[in-house]
């Protein structure tokens, strides 16, 4: 699957612990190969992020992104990133 990410995400994911961000290389490449790895906990969202999704970054930092059809292309536009708490407010 073919990985954009939103410009708001990137700068985001700049200002993140370089701990993280390495987390984060490591799963963006696990999920451009396989999506729905066991090791990712990809799973639909809901309420206000209804329409997107997220995978596990670590164990308590999230990355959400949507999935867009772009002609026989699926692409994971990924739009933001952070804590359980800092996204879901839980």
């Amino acid at each position: 699957m073919k990985v954009v990410s939103d410009a708001a995400f990137l700068a985001k994911l700049k200002k993140i612990d370089v701990r993280i961000r390495k987390s984060f290389k490591k799963r963006i490449l696990l999920f451009s190969t396989s999506p729905h790895s066991p090791e990712l906990k990809n799973h639909a969202l809901r309420n206000e992020y209804k329409g997107y999704r997220s995978i596990n970054v670590t164990a308590d930092w999230r990355a959400i992104y949507k999935e867009v059809q772009i002609g026989e292309d699926t692409v994971a536009y990924f739009v933001a990133v952070g804590t359980h708490k800092q996204l879901y407010g839980k």
